[in-house]
């Protein structure tokens, strides 16, 4: 039997339209989700976080906890990134263990952690407070290929974090670009050295997907990420329907309820089809795109950067920008291209482009990244292009958050007349000027209907 994890709730639109599935489209299918017998549902985590708070105008804490309150059967499943959490840089470790302990009092079962650059260090903080609030603890690694990411790169670290405590152990595909016989020997392989399970993450976009997991199967993988059919393809995952009827009546058959993916399917093709003519969902979004196994570009940068070209009026640029990807991501010693560093090369290449100057302009993250502050690059980056970034300034060799200091006493009293508990502060920690204004907003109307149910109940009287 393989076991499924259903993705349309985080990662399926985080990669099609941006994030922007609104919690109420979620509440009214979820309970029907979770009579499906999924092995968990992916439902937080990633991208959702800022966008129900800078786009939807969401607490994105209580859409957790109202998902939460409906799913009674399957586990619930989000996506961390490490000391980065689900912002954009570092945060101290007292920060790092309060988001994982909140998150789990809040409704996550499963928290599947990564670090963009297979940096063991930038996990222990997550991994070990996971382990310690009771939760599943998921370590991902951050697949790509290049001169040094071979088999053995990955079978080795994965013996690393096993060690680390590991409940499980998820390979990363966040671009599809794992073959399927790639697929076979790396699973394969790993079957000899880990004890346990082994869930296989990839994509769609290289038209690849589908082959990859039935290789990955054959080999023993334990369960595979899908999303349903209406939020699959292209830049997310392979269908969830396709992969159970392709297993059904096997040894693998996923046992899932087929009638009640009907009614799941039916539900999404309608929101599907709304998002298509919002313009929301770009078509492109839903193309096989072969190229992507030489671009290396993931799902949801793939259509963040078209995203961001179309604002530009730049769209006939795009197949420039893909092209320049890879070289900036050679430059810049091979990273895995995932959240934030994906953004990072995305934005260089797109600079690059633009400017018509490779390097002309620099975002800080960059520096940052060349300086070591999101921990060590699998290929050391070159001389000269170190010195076009950073010049001179001085590169780290430690753990980058080694050097924050513990955050959580000033962000209390910073945020002590507007936070509510140690959720908000949170927010405000992760995304300080969005958050801020989206619980200012919240708090005011939530005072005006207040005010209105006091004034109805005196009229009552």
């Amino acid at each position: 039997m393989v076991k499924i994890t259903e993705t349309s709730l985080r990662d399926g639109h985080q990669s099609l339209i941006a994030t922007r599935l609104k919690t109420s489209e979620i509440l009214d299918i979820v309970e029907k989700m979770d009579q499906v017998g999924y092995h968990a549902l992916e439902v937080w985590g990633g991208a959702t976080f800022d966008s129900c708070l800078r786009f939807l105008d969401e607490d994105p804490w209580e859409r957790l906890r109202e998902i939460k309150k409906r799913v009674k059967n399957t586990k619930l499943q989000m996506l961390l990134r490490g000391q980065n959490l689900l912002g954009y840089k570092h945060y101290p470790d007292d920060i790092v263990e309060l988001f994982v302990k909140k998150s789990i009092e809040n409704g996550i079962d499963i928290i599947r952690i990564f670090d963009a650059l297979n940096d063991i260090r930038n996990l222990k903080t997550a991994v070990d407070a996971t382990k310690k609030y009771g939760g599943h603890c998921q370590i991902a690694i951050s697949y790509t290929t290049s001169e040094v990411h071979t088999i053995d790169y990955y079978v080795n670290l994965s013996v690393e974090i096993e060690k680390m405590g590991a409940d499980s152990i998820c390979i990363k595909d966040m671009a599809g670009v794992l073959l399927p016989m790639d697929a076979y020997n790396l699973v394969s392989q790993l079957k000899e050295k880990i004890t346990v399970p082994i869930e296989l993450h990839t994509h769609q976009t290289s038209g690849t997907g589908g082959m990859t997991y039935l290789k990955a199967i054959e080999a023993g993988v334990d369960i595979i990420d899908t999303a349903i059919s209406p939020f699959s393809g292209g830049t997310s995952q392979p269908a969830t329907e396709s992969l159970y009827y392709s297993l059904l009546n096997t040894k693998y058959d996923t046992k899932l309820n087929g009638e009640v993916l009907n009614d799941i399917t039916e539900y999404f093709t309608k929101i599907r089809n709304d998002y298509l003519k919002s313009g929301l969902l770009n078509p492109k979004a839903l193309m096989t795109n072969p190229n992507i196994l030489k671009y290396q570009v993931p799902g949801g940068m793939l259509s963040n950067l078209m995203s961001q070209l179309e604002k530009q009026g730049s769209f006939d640029k795009y197949e420039d920008v893909l092209k320049e990807v890879p070289r900036v991501r050679a430059e810049l010693g091979y990273p895995p291209l995932v959240t934030p560093i994906s953004q990072m090369v995305g934005t260089q290449a797109v600079m690059n482009v633009m400017t018509n100057e490779r390097y002309k302009v620099i975002p800080q993250e960059i520096k940052d990244y060349v300086k070591g502050l999101y921990g060590k690059a699998p290929v050391e980056v070159s001389m000269e292009i170190r010195e076009r970034i950073i010049g001179n300034e001085k590169v780290i060799t430690y753990r980058p958050a080694d050097d924050l200091l513990p955050m959580y006493k000033e962000i209390k009293e910073k945020y002590k007349d507007l936070a509510k508990n140690d959720e908000d502060l949170l927010s405000c920690a992760l995304f300080p000027q969005v958050a801020v204004d989206f619980i200012t907003k919240r708090d005011k109307i939530e005072v005006i209907e207040e005010d209105e149910i006091i004034e109805f109940n005196l009229l009552m009287a």
